[in-house]
């Protein structure tokens, strides 16, 4: 608790304006090509690359580059967990359920026994 206060507060009003440091270089946000980043990229994932030394020389602050090199790692992890779907396309067709795999058409009922379905497409995935 607080001990009471004597005599009378007194308050300043302070107005702030949002505006650039002084000696602040004036620079607008650069929007790098993702042709870019994807070279800069595998040349920092190089054996023995330096990660502050590639973001040094290209001009921008090493964080930023192992971001781009951590989103980068996460998309192939993705396209590898879903590679197994690539090139997988499925319609619906009336009563007939159509399943392209690559240069392969599986065509099934829609009442099809979803087991046998799914052995059916491991062996063509398999061949």
């Amino acid at each position: 608790m607080s001990a009471p206060s004597s005599g009378t507060r007194t308050f300043h009003m302070i107005e702030a304006v949002a505006d650039r440091l002084e000696g602040a270089p004036r620079q607008l946000r650069r929007r790098w090509s993702d042709e870019f980043k994807a070279q800069v990229v595998t040349e920092a994932l190089e054996p023995g690359a330096s990660v502050s030394a590639i973001a040094r020389r290209i001009g921008i602050h090493p964080s930023q580059l192992f971001a781009w090199r951590r989103d980068a790692r996460a998309e192939r992890h993705h396209r590898s967990r879903h590679s197994s779907c690539e090139g997988v396309v499925a319609s619906v067709a009336g009563a007939v359920i159509e399943i392209a795999i690559g240069e392969v058409i599986v065509r099934a009922g829609v009442d099809v026994d979803e087991a046998h379905l799914q052995r059916v497409l491991r062996a063509v995935r398999s061949s």
